[in-house]
């Protein structure tokens, strides 16, 4: 039976290494979790993250024309959408502009009022 590039499949961990983890899929062939495909964050060791004969999900990422099998970990949980506040929604880019220019001006004046101050600038009393 041929495995599809996208499908998600039930698998079970044969084989760990430094680079990955070999996975036995529910319909026999055996593929390769790359580590950048166990977790959303860094993995240094994927042995914190996954043991041999641990049943895991999978999604099937490529098929190399050899039959070598790449799958994801990752890729089998969905992302929680975020969504927009209010404001997000209803405010212009033009607004949006607007609100981080008054900001970051704002920001900049205070940043050379405490830096002038401390060299003895404009404002500074000299003795």
């Amino acid at each position: 039976m041929s495995i599809e590039v996208g499908s998600k499949l039930q698998g079970k961990v044969t084989g760990i290494t430094n680079f990955g983890a070999f996975v036995e899929l529910e319909k026999g062939p055996t593929g390769l979790v790359h580590i950048s495909e166990v977790a959303d964050n860094y993995v240094k060791d994927i042995n914190d993250h996954l043991k041999v004969g641990e049943e895991v999900q999978v999604k099937v990422i490529n098929v190399q024309k050899d039959g070598k099998i790449g799958l994801s970990i990752k890729k089998t949980k969905e992302k929680p959408v975020r969504q927009k506040t209010p404001r997000e929604k209803s405010e212009s880019f033009e607004s949006k502009m607007n609100r981080f220019l008054k900001d970051s001006e704002d920001r900049l004046a205070s940043l050379k009022k405490h830096t002038e101050s401390r060299r003895g600038g404009r404002g500074a009393k000299r003795g």
